[in-house]
């Protein structure tokens, strides 16, 4: 074992990404592992909302740290690793969504909970695990959510997820993304706007239908 990699195997819980990163740069296997681990189910549930289907935000996940792995002599340690990891996943997710002919609907791992009297719209991004009664109501909200998630952007989409979903303040957002706060700002408050009345829609439209 060379120098380098001593005191990093088996003591990964007292490592930063940073150092983690550095240790798989020095030829440790189990880092990169590691990287993976810390970070799997964050960011799949977060391109997993973004592209609105789990099998794809599989692929962009195997992807994104495929490219983590090719452009590892590129990353200065000095940096945090986590805004580099999202900035390339997010990426990633748009071209995904570019790339696609025409927008689809697909039920999510995770259902959405039925939102509460004088919940707002984001509300509706909560996850919850539902009762077998409920199953049903669930999944059609969970259908109607991704409609309208769907309407926005993807840059709109992205923010609103990070602060919504994975509860991260606007600060971290920026400093995750690359953007300034400025930017985060204003594309949250466009974002919530939006979603708002993207999911009237929605909801009349499946009121008509039903």
């Amino acid at each position: 074992m060379n120098q380098n990699r001593e005191g990093f195997v088996g003591d990964w819980q007292s490592k930063s990404d940073e150092e983690v990163f550095e240790a798989f740069r020095n030829d440790d296997p189990d880092a990169y592992r590691e990287l993976i681990e810390r970070h799997h189910d964050d960011l799949l549930r977060f391109l997993t909302r973004m592209v609105g289907d789990r099998a794809a935000a599989e692929d962009i996940f195997q992807e994104t740290f495929l490219q983590i792995h090719i452009s590892a002599a590129t990353f200065d340690t000095s940096r945090r690793f986590r805004p580099w990891l999202f900035t390339i996943a997010a990426n990633k997710a748009r071209d995904m969504l570019r790339k696609r002919n025409r927008r689809k609907t697909v039920e999510l791992s995770a259902p959405i909970r039925k939102s509460e009297p004088g919940a707002s719209f984001i509300d509706l991004l909560e996850v919850d695990v539902p009762a077998p009664d409920e199953a049903m109501d669930l999944a059609q909200r969970d259908e109607q959510v991704q409609q309208a998630l769907d309407q926005l952007g993807p840059a709109l989409r992205e923010v609103l997820l990070l602060a919504y979903f994975q509860r991260m303040s606007y600060a971290q957002i920026a400093e995750d993304l690359g953007i300034p706060l400025g930017t985060v700002k204003s594309r949250m408050h466009s974002a919530v706007a939006a979603f708002a009345r993207s999911w009237q829609v929605v909801s009349k439209d499946n009121d008509k239908s039903a």
